[in-house]
């Protein structure tokens, strides 16, 4: 499904730098990789290049074999609608929408009926332990169930690609347990593929496999048990 290959970002001006060198590796559908690293090694930069929203210096990212870097602004953004979700560290959930219109949205984006959004909406709230929120605003919720809002927000409109970004950052310890188990399961539920983007090991242990993010470019790490 997504092919990197060599893929390279450098960043200009007084601190200019190499983020990114020689970033190559595959995911397929019903793949859930973590991508691990430091802070400010380069985690979100690659996860902006997969998702179109930054172009690298060099190098391909291949969506069924369509490369990204080749599109247009306006193709780039329908396929981020039509086929990718995003779960954040900072869950950016509507503050005035309800849980059920938050999840809607995306289905409301790509001009889903009012039937669809409603039954799939509620089966994303139940399958997230939410189904009797649907009606509460995002003030009314505990950090764990906004996250919990947010993955069901990305996979709203059956996305084939699914990005993490430090999603459990602004969680304790037991919520971000819980979030990191229900984001597996959901994600391989919906057959889709995922990348989790990470600093913590424990985190990353969710994952099928795991990359670990160097200066020096991304290496696998030790499969998971």
């Amino acid at each position: 499904m997504l092919s990197v290959r060599n893929l390279c970002k450098s960043f200009s001006g007084p601190r200019a730098k190499t983020v990114l060198r020689d970033i190559s590796f595959d995911l397929a559908a019903g793949d859930y990789v973590a991508v691990m690293g430091e802070s400010g090694i380069g985690k979100s930069t690659l996860l902006n290049l997969l998702a179109g929203l930054d172009r690298p210096d060099s190098g391909q990212v291949l969506l069924d074999g369509a490369d990204l870097g080749a599109l247009d602004d306006d193709a780039l953004t329908l396929i981020r609608r039509k086929q990718m979700g995003f779960v954040f560290q900072a869950f950016h959930i509507l503050p005035y929408l309800t849980v059920a219109q938050n999840v809607a949205l995306p289905l409301a984006l790509n001009g889903a009926r009012n039937a669809k959004m409603r039954s799939r909406v509620a089966a994303l709230l139940e399958a997230v332990k939410l189904a009797d929120r649907g009606g509460s605003l995002p003030r009314e919720l505990s950090g764990g169930e906004m996250q919990r809002v947010a993955i069901a927000r990305a996979l709203a409109h059956e996305p084939r690609l699914v990005f993490a970004d430090e999603p459990t950052g602004n969680l304790d310890p037991e919520s971000a347990k819980d979030v990191l188990a229900l984001l597996r399961e959901c994600v391989k539920a919906e057959g889709a593929a995922g990348i989790l983007v990470t600093h913590s090991a424990a985190a990353a242990k969710t994952a099928d496999r795991t990359y670990v993010l160097t200066q020096k470019g991304l290496r696998s790490a030790q499969p998971r048990a």
